[in-house]
């Protein structure tokens, strides 16, 4: 079993061998589902639509790279 203590102001550390099990870094972010009394926390999808570039991904075209993949 994995452990971590939370602190007084409810802050914790994730354990290196949980941020390893699922790829995390820093800046990732995380979801916590509670379920039948415990709580399964996985690495929150990102929603591409609040990428900054995502309404540049209609010119990502085989044309559009042949076109202007030497700039």
């Amino acid at each position: 079993m994995i452990t971590s203590k939370l602190t007084s102001k409810a802050q914790t550390t994730v354990p290196q061998p949980v941020r390893m099990a699922l790829g995390l870094r820093e800046g990732d972010e995380i979801a916590y589902v509670i379920e039948d009394g415990r709580v399964v926390i996985t690495r929150a999808q990102a929603n591409p639509a609040e990428h900054p570039f995502h309404t540049f991904l209609e010119w990502e075209s085989d044309a559009d790279r042949k076109a202007y993949g030497g700039l």
